[in-house]
């Protein structure tokens, strides 16, 4: 099961069926055009900023492997490294960019491929309840503190006590 993402403009109301018109879903995972075909990916995608910095990346590495003199085989796996690393993390740019023009994750969901995931998130976003994704760190809860006088830390305070 592979995990897509929906992300929607902070004013768009749940249940308003003409958002979905301009909701995107980006699938989490390995992407193999990105791979193929690196900063062309995401210009095609209208992904400007995430496409000039893999752009400048794959310069800078082939910039560096000329000062250094590296062999063609070397810089060939430098190449194929960097082209490797853009398809794991092109789903995570994406999802970044969207972010960045306000397009926040609205929803998540798991499915077999996009269109059972289109059914999923259309299914939830018409009822209403589709689950709004929290920005920010999660907040950390404090555990009870069973034992507030005891001057123990260990894991048998008893041993402390006198008999």
């Amino acid at each position: 099961m592979t995990t897509y993402t929906l992300h929607m403009a902070d004013e768009d109301d749940p249940g308003a069926p003409e958002a979905l018109d301009r909701a995107r879903l980006v699938r989490d995972g390995f992407v193999w055009p990105a791979f193929w075909f690196t900063a062309l990916w995401f210009f095609w995608h209208r992904l400007w900023l995430a496409g000039l910095l893999v752009l400048l990346a794959e310069v800078a590495a082939w910039g560096a492997g000329l000062l250094l003199g590296l062999s063609p085989g070397a810089g060939f796996a430098i190449a194929l490294l960097l082209s490797w690393l853009i398809g794991l993390e092109a789903s995570s740019l994406r999802r970044w960019t969207y972010e960045r023009r306000g397009r926040p994750i609205r929803d998540a969901v798991t499915a077999a491929d996009a269109r059972e995931a289109e059914v999923k998130l259309v299914a939830r976003w018409l009822r209403g309840d589709g689950a709004r994704v929290a920005s920010g760190p999660p907040v950390p809860v404090a555990p009870p503190n069973l034992r507030a006088g005891s001057p123990a830390l260990g894991l048998f305070p008893e041993a402390d006590t006198p008999r």
